[in-house]
């Protein structure tokens, strides 16, 4: 059974740092790529971030360039998001994802997390 599991969310002041991972299992994703997408709240999901199963492709989404860094680990199946910077409307929840190719639509994601809170307030 393939299952994606996202952890390390929490609460964070403005301007401070957090970092989530996400680990996958039922199968082999080095050749998958990963991602995170994120609901706002109130708002719908959208894309953060993503790595191609090279490791070499990263893109991100204009609102994180810059502040936040996805990185992966093939021998576990893992992906990180190293985020700084944050801001009160980088509050989500966060979503990771795996496809077969590292883009920006949702749709063509075949696996999701059940997501992670990320709240950045005071």
């Amino acid at each position: 059974q393939v299952q994606l599991v996202e952890s390390g969310g929490g609460l964070v002041q403005p301007g401070g740092s957090l970092s989530i991972s996400c680990a996958a299992s039922g199968r082999s994703f080095r050749h998958y790529a990963l991602g995170y997408f994120r609901r706002p709240p109130g708002k719908e999901r959208e894309f953060v971030a993503v790595v191609g199963g090279d490791n070499r492709q990263a893109y991100y989404a204009d609102s994180v360039k810059g502040r936040f860094t996805i990185s992966r680990d093939h021998t576990k199946d893992t992906v990180h998001l190293e985020m700084n910077s944050l801001k009160p409307e980088d509050t989500a929840v966060y979503y990771c994802a795996a496809g077969p190719i590292p883009v920006r639509q949702e749709s063509l994601y075949d696996f999701w997390g059940r997501g992670t809170q990320v709240t950045v307030s005071l």
